[in-house]
């Protein structure tokens, strides 16, 4: 899997990626993560890229062609580093976007050789961005952020956790297991402030079927 970040501020989402299972991924060659600054496709010496809305109000738009640009680099890189026709998939962050789930997750890692993730910032993009490329538009939630980078950071690490090798071990999937959120380690007693925390006796009794419904139940 190849994403391609299409952001204004692409040291945001890049600082994540050094970190963690995503680093590995990274370093396995399992996944890719190319970065994109849609500055650097402007048409102006002082690489502005944002102007004020048409028809008036607070805020500032991002210009479509320096984003079109960047994404049409993308598109591009993605051709030319796969040996056979790459599946590209372009997704625009939005917070009015159809509802990113797990389910969303597991079909784009399937699916597309190279997903292009477009961040959006102050009031948005120039829609005319849309009529030149099709585009998909997600949120990651019931709420407003104000840029998309930490959207992109939610797919990248959604997305690649489907993918075989990313965890080591595909069974460390939550999800495709019975698997609780409420979690014990050793030691199976400990004290504090004279009072002694236990371990549930379930989770210690070898009793896998029993562990199973302890977990299912909670």
């Amino acid at each position: 899997m190849h994403y391609h970040i299409i952001s204004l501020f692409p040291d945001a989402v890049d600082s994540y990626t050094k970190e963690s299972i995503i680093k590995r991924a990274i370093e396995d060659k399992i996944i890719k993560v190319s970065f994109y600054n849609p500055r650097d496709y402007a048409d102006n010496v002082h690489d502005r890229i944002d102007r004020k809305p048409y028809g008036g109000g607070p805020g500032m738009v991002i210009q479509a062609l320096p984003v079109i640009k960047a994404i049409q680099k993308a598109v591009t890189k993605a051709n030319a580093s796969k040996k056979k026709k790459a599946k590209v998939h372009i997704i625009f962050l939005a917070p009015r976007g159809k509802q990113f789930d797990t389910e969303y997750a597991k079909v784009t890692a399937k699916k597309y050789t190279d997903v292009i993730i477009v961040c959006g910032r102050y009031e948005g993009i120039d829609a005319r961005l849309h009529r030149v490329f099709k585009t998909e538009e997600i949120s990651v939630g019931p709420y407003v952020l104000t840029g998309g980078e930490v959207g992109a950071m939610i797919l990248i690490d959604s997305i690649s956790r489907q993918i075989e090798g990313v965890l080591g071990d595909i069974n460390s999937l939550e999800e495709s297991r019975i698997a609780s959120s409420t979690v014990y380690t050793r030691p199976d007693v400990f004290e504090y402030k004279s009072k002694k925390y236990k371990v549930p006796k379930v989770l210690i009794s070898g009793d896998h079927k029993k562990i199973d419904e302890w977990r299912a139940k909670n």
